[in-house]
């Protein structure tokens, strides 16, 4: 026994140095690998630079200074983004809530309209080409390729039957084909998120970066909000001036203030409808709607406090933005959603984090409507008389009434022909509500193809968020459920046509599809020891 005893611990003693050696081995490969990445990066770098200058000046001969820059850098952003996939996702993140703002300001160029997707589409090129190569579903998960295919089906024969259709006969300066595949672009251009995210967030430590990094946008964004609200009240923008009669009433990109696009401010007349950071109101509208899900997720999920504090006060700035910005719907919906998220995904079991964390969140509400009062009444005063003016869920059946009436054919009159960034390409029809304008752009047809989609989005969605066994993940998932489940049966207005809600309608769904496989993942420690004692990341892919 002793000598076995003797020979376990030699055993031991020896495998232990070997170790090291392995470790050092690997440490010194990762580290050539690195080498060679910076070496292949620099020169890539490099000849991307000379080709996007070379390209740049071709274009300022064409079409001047605002064709040569967007043309030069999107070649190198292109490029870029497909050899470097996560951080051109984490990217195209960050670029969405300021899109309208940049448009403007250096511009506003028809082709930085589509900036956005020279961060995207190389990501999606990239994924696809590498599940084809490795034999792996492109579509996640397996629950939703067929109702997607057949909605996908259903939309080609709109393009190719209707709108080909009108292309042999068109009308002046249309090109129905042109807004038909825009309007494809609109409808389900967006859904290869899921599957960026699903392939492209690797561990837990890329979750919660994203988590993190969306919350420090909305704060951003948040903050220039309530700054473009006081220069405005203080004077250093002026507004909406020197107009009279329905102008008074209308947002104009005249009176564009810091950032974002077209506002309305005419205080006098009781009207105020702020853009935020993106190109119109509405669409701020549903930013903040949007950001109640992603700030709550991460308030009740995060395991670091300050995160967990951040992202509370990032919760407030949304309700004050709510209200400041003259926004109805952000006025209505951003608290119902919030309660809706309590009732649903949970945290009232856990009362030792919601007493705390709602009670700094109710004094911080309070300080605010209490800093404001005026405001508050007005936009309360304002909201009350919209809706006995005309109620929301009239204004739903009377959309859907014209539309089923107006619409041509069973499979729709043309994608497209209600998408207001079509116009580009020819006449489109204005619809403000989002299932009737699925109506008359697919038909009937296409309209049961999308509600039998969305339920199997839905409901695969809530299958996979309840095998999730870790607590802060569980509600992470579930909050995202919720904004999932809200976004695919709303039909007031139109946001899954535009920007922020286009974007991440998807990408939650795809959050939720990945954190399964996250949750049986141990998360590490931030740091470790390596064999000279000094601290490194752990965190190496």
């Amino acid at each position: 026994m002793a000598k076995t005893k003797q020979k376990s611990l030699r055993g031991k003693k020896q495998s232990s140095p070997e170790k090291t050696r392995l470790s050092l081995k690997e440490e010194l490969a990762q580290k050539r690998k690195a080498t060679i990445a910076r070496k292949e990066l620099t020169s890539l770098v490099g000849k991307l630079v000379g080709s996007g200058l070379f390209l740049g000046m071709l274009l300022f001969f064409v079409g001047g200074i605002k064709l040569a820059v967007p043309g030069a850098l999107g070649i190198i952003v292109i490029t870029l983004c497909y050899k470097n996939p996560l951080p051109a996702l984490f990217a195209f993140v960050m670029y969405v809530p300021f899109a309208g703002t940049i448009i403007y300001f250096l511009g506003n160029s028809p082709v930085l309209q589509l900036a956005k997707d020279a961060f995207y589409v190389p990501v999606v090129i990239a994924l696809w080409q590498s599940c084809k190569k490795q034999k792996q579903p492109f579509i996640i998960p397996q629950s939703i390729k067929t109702p997607f295919l057949i909605l996908l089906s259903c939309s080609i024969l709109t393009l190719v039957m209707i709108n080909g259709g009108q292309q042999l006969n068109p009308a002046r300066g249309d090109i129905p084909i042109g807004i038909g595949i825009l309007g494809l672009k609109v409808f389900l251009g967006y859904f290869p998120v899921i599957t960026c995210v699903y392939y492209l967030i690797l561990n837990q430590q890329d979750f919660w970066l994203l988590s993190r990094l969306q919350i420090l946008l909305i704060l951003v964004c948040g903050i220039l909000g309530v700054i473009q609200f006081i220069f405005l009240t203080i004077g250093v923008c002026k507004g909406t001036v020197g107009v009279e009669g329905d102008a008074l009433f209308k947002a104009t990109l005249d009176a564009r203030c810091l950032v974002g696009g077209a506002l309305l401010y005419t205080p006098e007349q009781g009207v105020i409808r702020l853009p935020g950071t993106f190109v119109a109101p509405w669409q701020w509208a549903w930013f903040l709607i949007s950001s109640t899900f992603f700030t709550f997720a991460t308030t009740f999920s995060d395991k670091s406090i300050i995160w967990r504090l951040i992202s509370l006060v990032t919760l407030g700035l949304v309700f004050f933005n709510a209200v400041i910005s003259g926004q109805r719907i952000a006025l209505a919906l951003v608290p119902v959603c919030f309660a809706l998220l309590l009732l649903l995904t949970g945290p009232l079991v856990n009362l030792k984090k919601v007493i705390p964390l709602g009670g700094a969140f109710a004094v911080i509400l309070v300080i605010a409507m209490a800093a404001n009062p005026t405001i508050v009444q007005d936009r309360m005063n304002s909201f009350i008389g919209r809706w006995n003016a005309s109620p929301p869920h009239h204004f739903i059946v009377d959309q859907l009434q014209e539309n089923w009436k107006s619409v041509d054919t069973p499979i729709g009159s043309g994608l497209g022909r209600a998408t207001n960034s079509a116009r580009v390409f020819g006449s489109t029809k204005l619809v403000e509500t989002y299932y009737p304008k699925v109506l008359y752009e697919v038909g009937i047809v296409g309209v049961l193809a999308f509600l039998v989609f969305v339920t199997s989005l839905t409901v695969a969605t809530f299958k996979t968020y309840r095998t999730i066994k870790n607590r802060n993940l569980r509600t992470y998932g579930a909050s995202m459920w919720v904004f999932v489940l809200f976004i695919s049966y709303n039909t007031y207005y139109y946001p899954l046509d535009v920007d922020p809600v286009a974007v991440y309608y998807w990408l939650c769904a795809g959050i939720i599809f990945k954190l399964p496989i996250l949750d049986k993942q141990e998360m590490p420690e931030e740091t470790t020891i390596n064999t000279k004692g000094q601290k490194k990341r752990l965190y190496q892919k």
